[in-house]
């Protein structure tokens, strides 16, 4: 079984879903997504995966959403995913992915649903 996991170390959320997975007997491929983000069809098909919009997966604290305007309601899913791929921070994190489906690590035991 392939297990994916979009990490960023620095996120407590991230470290600790990437621990859960070790601890379950998962060596996932560890995607450092701030250095290298998915693409735009890599990104849709995260979205498809997590059956969600794109808005749902936008961190809307990050400094970056206000200088980007992305809080206008008015934005296209084809513009919100450009900033994504633009600013990765905005990705919302962990995401695991694995046997065709996905989920994100908030709580971290959520992705134990997928494996």
């Amino acid at each position: 079984m392939k297990v994916q996991i979009l990490h960023n170390p620095r996120c407590s959320k991230s470290r600790t879903t990437l621990q859960l997975l070790r601890d379950n007997g998962v060596e996932p491929e560890v995607i450092l997504y701030l250095e290298t983000p998915p693409d735009a069809d890599q990104l849709t098909s995260i979205l498809s995966k997590l059956e969600m919009q794109p808005r749902q997966l936008i961190r809307k604290g990050q400094k970056e959403y206000k200088e980007m305007g992305l809080d206008n309601e008015q934005l296209s899913d084809k513009q919100l995913i450009a900033a994504m791929l633009e600013a990765p921070i905005l990705i919302e994190r962990p995401i695991v992915l694995a046997n065709g489906k996905a989920r994100i690590g908030r709580p971290p035991e959520s992705v134990l649903k997928i494996l």
